[in-house]
């Protein structure tokens, strides 16, 4: 079995043709075919049903492309560590962090990783909890900071800080007269919210779900300032972290009866290569005082 025969296989898998592997691999079509071919009869199996129009896997393909898919990643972080040894001080970093987390985080962030290493480049994507979590398991992104969900034995996560979901209201919403806000209240509400892939989004379908109302919601996006503006023009509220709201005096804030806490992480694939340069980033950011002053 040669790792040249997984690469096509590989490739012919997600692609579903192999005359389409064969154009990305920059092979002829002959070579894919003869060298998939070799491998079943190595493996005794058949890995592809060529009945229809597409190639597709069998059950027993399936399980082979799995194993292959974890091959072929170690060999590609192989090559990886290996430049990262030869660079040392020089590489690049992605960090995954939702729009919430990162208007109150990443500038500090970005500073001090500028500051302290000037010949690594940063770069920021971001995306929702949800998003930024599928990312990280791709191997998109070498890390992320997260909204925690739930333990996974994907990621290996560090606690940052933590928090709750506070109601945002406009200054003269009738709600501002409660010193607390049981959930209930929001039935009827309208509601501006992040998007759907952000933990807030899904913690309030689900707290919906268990008081048995569908929520209102007459906007989303992944702005955090449009949210906020349209609270401030009286168009809606919204549910936010307590450290974001603190920053925003032109909204009224009010905590819910029954509090929906929230707890901030540093998260990686544990399963991957972290280089040097990700590690010194991990570093930076739980050795310093960046999350601290929210806690």
């Amino acid at each position: 079995m040669e790792l040249r025969q997984l690469e096509y296989f590989y490739t012919a898998s997600r692609l579903k043709s192999i005359s389409k592997a064969a154009e990305q691999l920059s092979v002829a079509q002959p070579s894919v075919s003869i060298a998939i071919q070799k491998l079943e009869e190595e493996l005794g199996i058949q890995l592809f049903d060529r009945s229809q129009r597409q190639i597709m896997l069998t059950a027993e393909g399936v399980i082979f492309f799995q194993r292959v898919n974890e091959i072929l990643s170690r060999v590609r972080d192989v090559a990886t560590e290996m430049q990262d040894l030869r660079l040392l001080q020089k590489g690049s970093i992605k960090i995954g962090i939702p729009p919430m987390i990162g208007a109150l985080f990443f500038p500090r962030i970005f500073a001090q990783f500028r500051r302290k290493y000037p010949n690594l480049e940063l770069t920021a994507i971001e995306g929702g909890s949800l998003t930024v979590q599928k990312l990280i398991e791709q191997g998109k992104i070498d890390v992320g900071i997260i909204t925690k969900s739930a333990e996974s034995e994907i990621f290996k996560l560090l606690p940052l800080t933590e928090g709750q979901i506070l109601v945002c209201l406009p200054p003269d919403h009738p709600l501002t007269k409660l010193s607390s806000i049981p959930f209930e209240e929001l039935k009827d509400q309208p509601l501006v919210l992040l998007k759907e892939d952000n933990y807030i989004r899904q913690a309030v379908a689900a707290e919906c779900t268990k008081h048995q109302f569908s929520p209102q919601v007459v906007f989303s996006s992944s702005q955090l300032g449009t949210i906020i503006s349209l609270v401030e023009e009286g168009l809606g509220i919204s549910l936010l972290f307590d450290a974001i709201v603190k920053k925003h005096p032109g909204i009224q804030t009010r905590p819910l009866a029954d509090p929906i806490p929230f707890e901030i992480v540093l998260a990686w694939n544990r399963d991957r290569y972290l280089s040097h340069a990700a590690k010194a980033l991990i570093n930076l950011i739980t050795t310093t005082q960046i999350f601290s002053k929210n806690k």
